[in-house]
């Protein structure tokens, strides 16, 4: 009977500051605040091996991305609505080139998860301004240039 009319620091009664404690041990649900962490550690394992498997090199990165959207963007948040609107990618499976510069690269980074990025390969070298119109993208994401034969002669008959 004294414990219950003792007053605590904060002026409530004993049998209250009990029910006050057992609420905020609720709020945890019975889990420790500092648990340990539950990412594996192959995710912080270094990737410089992942560069034979992609065909990349890390110092002399390629100039451009093939970004194709693979996914849908119905029922996701509006700010990756936004970005795929932005990267020009609202029809699927079409190939869009982007630069690999880090302002597209932080874009493209918010929805990683719905599109595919392949390098851009250019096993003839760039296209001169006349080529551009006769080169295409293979399905290995390979620019080809079909270079227009020029007659340096004319054949007299």
């Amino acid at each position: 009977m004294q414990q219950a009319t003792k007053m605590s620091a904060f002026g409530l009664k004993s049998s209250s500051v009990k029910v006050l404690t057992g609420f905020s041990r609720c709020l945890w649900f019975g889990r420790s605040k500092f648990t340990r962490a539950r990412i594996p550690p192959e995710l912080f394992a270094e990737r410089s091996r992942e560069h034979e498997k992609y065909g990349g090199d890390p110092e002399e990165p390629h100039k451009l991305h093939i970004v194709t959207r693979v996914k849908s963007v119905m029922r996701r948040p509006y700010w990756e609505k936004v970005m795929v609107k932005h990267l020009g990618l609202q029809k699927g499976n079409v190939p869009v080139i982007h630069k690999n510069i880090p302002a597209v690269n932080c874009r493209l980074k918010f929805i990683k998860h719905l599109v595919r990025i392949e390098p851009l390969r250019t096993p003839y070298g760039l296209p001169s301004e006349q080529d551009m119109a006769d080169s295409y993208i293979n399905s290995k994401g390979e620019l080809i240039v079909r270079r227009l034969l020029n007659p340096t002669k004319a054949i007299e008959s």
